[in-house]
């Protein structure tokens, strides 16, 4: 960028930082809490993610952090495999994501049905609301959904009778309730006051001036000490069928959540597309640095990225500058940090899960019909009462479903047509080998010494089993009179094959 550019981009790309800075700061932490991590990887995460993908970045207006859809994947990841084995895990899911984007795969990681994508990221939610709830009270979250749904009544029984617990919770509560009133209610000349970071700025100046004794964040003076290395010894570790499996979990979920957010994020504004396969090589480099520092996976987030339109960004520096402010804060102002409520953080955590449970999204799928809204709805049970990986395999199961029956159907009709001893096979739909018995049945209706006219531009497929079918029929009846025309119209971009001779074209 040239210095007269420069200059005159500069104090607009500022303030869009400190905008997204104010939005990233509280979420980092409060993600990394949910994951399962102490507060200072989810900063990393925000550093890295500002500072290497956002001077990468294919999607120059996105910006990259941890991320609450992979909360969920990384506190099961943790509670598996330990900590340590989260530096190779991401260390490999990176690699994949950046050799998808050299080879230029980006767009095939968006072809995820949206009613996966959405129930992926509603029982997201709910297992995030589950845990946090439990976090809220000053508790400890259990391993699964179904225990932190079954054990909140005791946790809150249990902060009731207790001296600290209901204060933490009043301390979380009061920070949900400051986030809604405060995106309901906020005066346009202060849109860009983020209501997360207003939420624990009030409930953390309170709890000082009352000197509550509640959990407070945990971060360590130097970040040096939060930085982990990954030991080489740790990458023979992947030989583990499962740990290879949790690398490509990650990778796909990372790279669908990035790419969707991206796609969002370009209608946000009317500048410079997205180059997907640059953002995902961008990523990929990003979470190989996190796992070679112990740190949190990232992706392209869309309420940081989303801010950073709204705030008037209209390039990377923007995106590049709030890694600094993260850093520079973790390094000048960590006593700052280290006064703020644990319950606080599970507050922003709580209000984020509830708003990714998105019911809107939910009744627009009814335009496709029933099964899009029933995939939906089963993908985040599943991942509600099982886990992230098996739900979203659901997901796809019912997806393919869906596909399998569409492709099986088929229209079938004999016409007679008004010359005398003509007549038209109508197919409509996709002429596949499962519709070999229906097609086969109606050839037998055929009087002898007709003409039949086969129109294939209502077809949307028909594959090499069906051909073989018509061609069988045309030549055991060609004694009998018989002549079968297939239509050109459509022929070359509806048949599986080529054409025998055998059978007559019109």
């Amino acid at each position: 960028m040239r210095t007269a550019q420069l200059r005159a981009v500069l104090p607009r790309e500022l303030m869009a930082s400190v905008v997204v800075f104010l939005v990233a700061l509280p979420l980092c932490m409060g993600i990394a809490i949910a994951s399962g991590m102490p507060p200072a990887k989810g900063l990393i995460t925000g550093i890295i993610g500002g500072l290497v993908v956002g001077w990468l970045a294919g999607a120059p207006l996105q910006v990259s952090g941890p991320a609450a859809g992979l909360a969920v994947l990384v506190f099961e990841l943790v509670r598996q495999h330990g900590v340590a084995m989260l530096g190779p895990i991401l260390l490999l899911a990176g690699l994949l994501q950046l050799l998808a984007g050299r080879l230029r795969l980006g767009c095939w990681f968006r072809v995820t049905a949206p009613a996966v994508v959405y129930g992926m990221l509603a029982g997201i939610g709910v297992l995030i609301v589950l845990s946090q709830v439990h976090v809220l009270f000053d508790g400890v979250p259990k391993p699964s959904g179904l225990e932190n749904l079954i054990g909140f009544p005791a946790t809150v029984v249990q902060a009731l009778d207790g001296a600290v617990g209901w204060q933490a919770g009043l301390l979380g509560l009061s920070t949900i309730a400051v986030m809604g009133l405060w995106e309901k209610l906020r005066p346009p000349a202060l849109r860009f006051i983020p209501g997360a970071l207003l939420g624990v700025a009030l409930v953390t100046i309170t709890s000082l001036l009352l000197m509550l004794d509640v959990k407070r964040v945990e971060v360590p003076a130097n970040l040096a000490e939060a930085i982990d290395w990954l030991k080489p010894a740790d990458l023979l570790n992947l030989a583990d069928p499962n740990l290879l499996i949790a690398a490509f979990a990650v990778a796909f979920i990372a790279s669908a959540e990035t790419l969707l957010s991206a796609a969002a994020v370009d209608r946000m504004h009317s500048g410079a597309r997205a180059d997907f396969d640059r953002e995902l090589s961008a990523q990929g480099v990003g979470n190989m640095l996190c796992g070679l520092l112990g740190a949190l996976p990232m992706t392209g987030v869309i309420v940081r990225s989303s801010a950073n339109v709204q705030a008037g960004a209209k390039t990377r520096l923007s995106a590049i500058l709030h890694g600094v402010w993260l850093l520079g804060f973790v390094l000048l102002l960590s006593s700052v940090l280290q006064s703020i409520p644990v319950a606080s953080l599970a507050g922003v955590l709580v209000y984020t899960g509830i708003k990714l449970v998105d019911l809107k999204a939910f009744r627009g799928l009814q335009r496709y019909g029933r099964l899009p809204m029933l995939t939906y709805a089963v993908t985040a049970l599943a991942i509600i009462f099982s886990d992230l990986l098996t739900g979203v395999l659901i997901g796809f199961g019912l997806t393919l479903v869906k596909l399998a029956w569409k492709a099986s159907r088929l229209k079938i009709s004999l016409v007679d047509l008004a010359p005398q001893g003509e007549m038209e096979l109508r197919l409509t739909g996709a002429a596949t080998f499962l519709k070999v018995p229906a097609l086969s049945r109606a050839l037998q209706a055929i009087p002898a010494g007709a003409t039949v006219h086969v129109p294939l531009n209502n077809l949307s497929y028909i594959d090499h089993a069906c051909l073989e079918l018509l061609e069988e029929w045309d030549r055991a009846n060609q004694s009998k009179g018989s002549r079968l025309v297939i239509e050109a119209r459509g022929l070359k971009r509806r048949l599986e094959g080529r054409l025998r001779t055998t059978v007559g074209l019109g």
